[in-house]
């Protein structure tokens, strides 16, 4: 049985790509991969990331749009900008605490 290690970041973080200029909110984690053999493939061989960690879903965002990335904990680190994210299904999703962490509103379907 393989072992799963711990995710590293939470639902509200906001984090950002270690190499790719975006950032955004976790509203999932997978405690491993679980995206499709043909997306993982898709992803440049020397940059690929392994599968055997954790991967979060994000309300993403970056200097021209916004949408969903998924994102391996390995290529992630928390932002400290302390901006708030624009995507429209965050403030769907979540509110804001004034520490800038992201809460899940109550009856909300992520």
């Amino acid at each position: 049985m393989p072992i799963h290690s711990i995710a590293k970041f939470g639902i509200g973080q906001v984090v950002r790509h270690r190499r790719y200029p975006f950032r955004g909110v976790i509203y999932d984690v997978d405690p491993v991969f679980s995206n499709t053999e043909e997306w993982w493939l898709s992803i440049p061989e020397e940059v690929r990331p392994r599968k055997d960690q954790p991967f979060y879903h994000l309300f993403a965002e970056n200097a021209d749009t916004e949408y969903v990335a998924y994102v391996s904990e390995q290529n992630l680190v928390i932002d400290t900008s302390g901006d708030p994210v624009r995507h429209p299904q965050v403030e769907e999703t979540f509110t804001r605490a004034d520490d800038g962490v992201y809460r899940v509103r109550t009856g909300s379907r992520h």
